[in-house]
Order: C-alpha cells, then structure tokens, then sequence
C-alpha cells in the first residue's frame, strides 16, 4: 500500500475522497480489527498512512520520532516512513482545527473558551487554545465543569462543541442552549455531518459567527498530504477540494408557494448541474399510491403532512440533489430545520395571481385562498430561505440565478 487510512471502522470516511482532490497518490481505506495492528505497524508495508479511532495512542510505540504538535496533544494521526525505513508521526487535526477557527476570525489569545466534550477531539481543540494565549474550560457530563455549571460560565467568548450530539441521524438534538452565554464571539462545531447543525442554526439565528466541522476535515487532510509528499498543497487547490467536497454534501432545495414553479425550475437547475431532482410531492403520492388530492381527501390535512414530513426528514440529509418540497412543507419546524443542515434554500417568488392553482387542494379557493395562504406562510418561507428568487421572467433565468447563489454559497 502506499498511503491510506487505517481505523477500525471507516464506513462514512471522507478521507479517500478528499485525498483524490489534493494529491496524485492511490488512497486506500483499511478498516483494522485491533489484533491486526502491531503486526500492521511493524511490517511497514506503507509509505504513508493517516490514524483514527481507536488507534491514535495505539500506533505511538511504534515511531521513531514524533513532531511537535503530535507531542503536545498526545495523539497522532498521520504517520511516514523515512527512507530509512523508520517512522515518523504527527497530529495534522491541530492545523485544521486552527484553520477551522481562523476562517472565522477566532483569536482565543486572553479569552476564555468552553470546550464540550474530553474525547480526542477535546484534547486537539484544548492545546490549540493554550498554544495561542487562550483558556480552555472542558465541560462534560461529568468532571470538574458539568453541563449544569453553564451560567457560571457567561463570561466565555468561544464555544467549541466536540461531542457526536447533533451528529447524524441524532440531527435535531443540540449540545447546549446558547442563550445562556450572551457573550459568546464565535461558535465551532467539528461536526460534518451535517453541514450546518441545530447548534450552528442557533448560532446564526443570534448572530453569532459560527463553523462546522468540514473546513477542519479538509485542512487537517491538506497538511497530512504535505507531511506525505513533503510539498505544499496550494491554496486554490485546497478551496476547490472543499468546494466539491460542500457540493456532494449539500442540496439545493427550492421552497415557494404551491404553482410558483418550483418542480420546472427544479427540471431546469437539473438539466444545467447534472443533479438528480427530487420531488418530495411526487414521492409522497408513488409511496401512498394515490395523487395528492386523494391523499387530502382520504386523510385530510394531517395525513397528508404526516406523509410529508417523514419523506422530507428522510430526503434532506441525502446530499448532492436538487429538491422540490411542496409549498406547506415549511409549516413544520423541524421540517425548516432540516432542509436546512445540508441545504441552500432558495425561497421561490411568484406574483398570487399567477400562480397555478389547479391540483392543489388548499389553493383551489381562488384568488382570496392564495392570499391567506401566502400571508400564513410568508414568514415561514423567509425563515427558512438563505435567498429569495422572483419567476417573474423565465423559468431558465430563474433557474440560472439560483445556481449562481448556489455556486457562490459552495464557497463560504
């Protein structure tokens, strides 16, 4: 093997992935039961691997050196054989934590930051603060500082979640309430998966600037490729692997009111990305085996939302496609929430007397149904949407300007 990955379990890694976009090597990802691991080590059939769970303390025995940062950690992930046949080890979840915490404009020096968690992850996050001037406090369900011990805690200007709570599929679950440190000057969640958390969601709702944890991921991947190669990875090519890398994770998802034109612009922005559209209406009826209005008929209302929802939950967290939700889907909390942790949702525009009305259950009233219908559901779209777009011209200009606001949010 020349360079890959080797943990227990590597089911969901990115790491292959992201290894293609950053370098020219072959990367293999070798799930490892841990009996195999010593005589894995110590053959040293490898030129270069990278280290996760549960083997990160495990693989140190095992170096003939170790860098700085993976001393002062206590953990390595990245390892490299020498041309001396002996290996060297560092920790490169330093760097993208760092990375992570810059793109935001995080300065930790003289600040208090809470740490939630004291896994591995915890530890990485910890030294990093110390390094630049700054005063972790771990909080965990038990320990010096416990969850309940928060409003001692007001004071604090960063907050650095590291535990799997909000982790999918757990995605509606969030670590703290962030009302309670009014203080706070940025929050950094190493989750992934999904993109944009409840903790992020609740950040951004305050105001609060905010990162989830791929940025962390790419840049940790950028400098255990340079540790391999022993060549700078450039910049524009670490921007552009996380770029693609956003894109397979994150949907464009269209809400609007029912006959703006959602499901043809959606046809549109298919036909212009090569994504796969998605119409949650459509899946809603195949799976029930009757039309949407047989739905309100047979099961009024309630049904018909219950059928959505399960349909929208199970849809959202499916990344890389366009998806068409129906116009009341909004109407759900969670459902907003959802569309929104893997999602830029591009809130569709129409002019009330041009919208189409027939087939649709709760527009059929005229003129003066869709206006009440708008006014209940105006508030919800603009809560839900990261940008608004009028179909006011043709389906193909709108379609176009919803995938430049895409492209542009890939970036950020």
């Amino acid at each position: 093997m020349e360079y890959g990955l080797i943990g227990e379990k590597l089911g969901h890694s990115y790491s292959k992935i992201l290894h293609g976009l950053l370098a020219e090597y072959e990367y293999h990802l070798c799930p490892m039961p841990p009996d195999a691991v010593d005589t894995f080590m110590r053959e040293k059939d490898f030129r270069g691997i990278n280290v996760t769970i549960p083997y990160k303390q495990t693989v140190i025995p095992y170096l003939a050196d170790m860098g700085e940062t993976a001393r002062w950690i206590g953990s390595v992930n990245t390892i490299v054989k020498r041309p001396d046949g002996s290996l060297y080890g560092d920790n490169t979840d330093a760097h993208g934590f760092s990375c992570m915490a810059q793109s935001i404009g995080v300065d930790f020096a003289g600040k208090k930051t809470l740490v939630l968690g004291s896994g591995g992850t915890s530890l990485t996050a910890c030294a990093v603060i110390r390094r630049q001037g700054g005063r972790p406090v771990v909080i965990s369900r038990s320990g010096e500082n416990t969850y309940a011990d928060l409003p001692m805690h007001r004071d604090a200007a960063y907050l650095v979640n590291t535990t799997p709570v909000g982790m999918y599929p757990n995605v509606h679950a969030s670590p703290v309430d962030l009302s309670q440190l009014p203080n706070l000057q940025g929050v950094l969640d190493v989750i992934y998966n999904p993109l944009r958390t409840a903790l992020l969601e609740e950040a951004g709702k305050l105001g609060i600037p905010c990162v989830g944890g791929l940025k962390m991921l790419v840049y940790q991947a950028v400098r255990a490729v340079e540790l391999f190669t022993g060549k700078p990875v450039v910049p524009e090519r670490a921007q552009a692997a996380e770029k693609q890398l956003r894109a397979q994770a994150m949907n464009l998802v269209l809400i609007g009111m029912p006959g703006c034109g959602k499901s043809t612009i959606g046809r549109e922005l298919a036909a212009i990305s090569g994504r796969e559209a998605v119409d949650t209406d459509a899946l809603i009826a195949a799976e029930a085996g009757m039309s949407i209005p047989e739905i309100f008929e047979k099961e009024g209302e309630a049904g018909f939302r219950a059928r959505e929802k399960a349909i929208v939950q199970r849809e959202a967290l499916k990344g890389g496609r366009i998806l068409i939700t129906g116009g009341g889907a909004v109407k759900d909390a969670e459902n907003r929430a959802v569309l929104r942790m893997n999602g830029y949702v591009a809130h569709i525009t129409r002019p009330l007397e041009l919208l189409a009305t027939r087939g649709r259950p709760l527009s059929a009233g005229g003129l003066d149904a869709v206006h009440r219908l708008h006014e209940e559901r105006a508030p919800l779209y603009e809560r839900c949407a990261d940008a608004v777009f009028a179909n006011e011209t043709t389906r193909l200009e709108c379609a176009q300007a919803i995938w430049e606001g895409f492209d542009e949010a890939l970036r950020a």
